[in-house]
């Protein structure tokens, strides 16, 4: 067989194992992994989305990180790793059998599941943690087969095995219940981590996580992970409401109605004119000047009938910004009242400075005396 090519991993692993190989088995892709054979029958498998022996050790407590830290650097070279956590007492045979055995039929779910790939056979690579079992690739197939079927008949979405976990905002049914493993999933999906990442948190085999996530997308806990299709488009935001207005959109034409009754303004009170009559010709009825008319408006034409108003009578201006209403003035407008200004130190008038003021009858007049003995103390 070609160092690299792309196929089914279950099929080159029957024919590696068939002709009694010794190396390992490298799957590229997503999630992607290697299998690692023996004389043609495997003894580990380890794959990205599901925690290793080391990971499984150390995060249930069984393991100090030390302890495995140090199996590391002493038996790495030599592929001895497990046989020096058995020689030095920290596990017994047995243990270590049987964590070898849940992270290789774990990791060769993710590596051997995939329909195809590229795989690239490295002949004469070994583990460095050693031979420490021997399982027929016959049985791991099968295996495989059966955990891909038993996804399949739970929720048929592979793509909840990678994708992060994002738990709903309010659950589907008035009642729902949950397992403790499920539980636990859900308290701390974040919806960044993975099932990789639940997995090696909460030192948990992937498959399980896996199984346990397929389970809360039947009941609906967690969101279904959607594919998007890639588009090389420009997104257009939403125009926002009430606020602008599309450049291209036409102007609907405006219905065509009687002319307006103006308004009668503070000039108009003051100078004493009034409203025009029905019927009076168009040229006595006030129009407001154009928006570029650089001229004062006139309400009367020359040959008005109307008296003229004397000079006295009309509100005196210090400037055209009072008389329009500019921005300055933020409570702009004729009809505005004018205050009359009194200089600093000034009395009030008789009719607003009144001795028969209500007195506040909350008043402390203890307080008041101490107040006042504290701000003399500090002169």
């Amino acid at each position: 067989m070609a160092s690299t090519t792309t196929a089914s991993p279950g099929d080159l692993l029957t024919q590696v194992a068939g002709e009694r190989q010794t190396g390992a088995l490298v799957v590229n892709g997503q999630p992607g992994g290697a299998v690692y054979v023996f004389e043609g029958r495997i003894i580990y498998a380890e794959s990205p989305a599901a925690p290793g022996v080391g990971e499984m050790l150390t995060s249930s407590g069984r393991l100090a990180a030390r302890t495995w830290q140090s199996a590391l650097d002493l038996g790495t070279s030599t592929a001895r790793v497990g046989r020096i956590l058995v020689d030095q007492g920290h596990l017994t045979q047995g243990e270590l059998e049987l964590c070898v055995l849940g992270s290789t039929y774990d990791a060769a779910y993710f590596v051997l599941a995939q329909p195809a790939a590229t795989v690239e056979f490295l002949p004469g690579a070994t583990h460095w943690l050693g031979a420490v079992v021997a399982i027929d690739a016959a049985a791991v197939a099968r295996e495989v087969l059966r955990r891909v079927k038993l996804l399949d008949d739970i929720f048929p979405n592979p793509r909840i095995d990678v994708a992060p976990v994002i738990p709903v905002t309010r659950a589907p049914r008035e009642r729902i219940t949950l397992t403790a493993p499920q539980w636990e999933l859900l308290a701390h999906a974040d919806g960044q981590r993975t099932p990789a990442d639940l997995a090696l948190l909460l030192g948990r085999a992937g498959y399980a996580t896996i199984q346990e996530l397929r389970r809360l997308a039947a009941l609906g806990m967690i969101e279904i992970p959607r594919v998007r299709a890639e588009s090389t488009d420009f997104v257009r935001l939403p125009q926002p409401r009430g606020a602008t207005v599309p450049v291209g959109r036409p102007v609907a034409p405006q219905p065509v109605s009687a002319p307006p009754v103006p308004v009668i303004n503070g000039l108009d009170q003051a100078a004493g004119r009034s409203r025009p009559a029905h019927g009076e010709p168009a040229h006595a009825r006030a129009a407001p000047p154009g928006p570029f008319d650089p001229k004062p408006f006139d309400p009367d034409p020359p040959d008005a009938d109307l008296p003229a108003a004397p000079a006295a009578s009309l509100p005196a201006a210090s400037s055209p910004a009072e008389l329009n209403g500019s921005p300055a003035d933020h409570n702009g407008g004729l009809n505005r009242p004018r205050l009359a200004r009194r200089k600093p130190g000034a009395k009030l008038p008789k009719e607003i400075a009144t001795d028969n003021a209500p007195v506040h009858q909350g008043t402390d007049e203890v307080l008041l005396k101490r107040i006042r003995t504290a701000l003399r103390a500090l002169r």
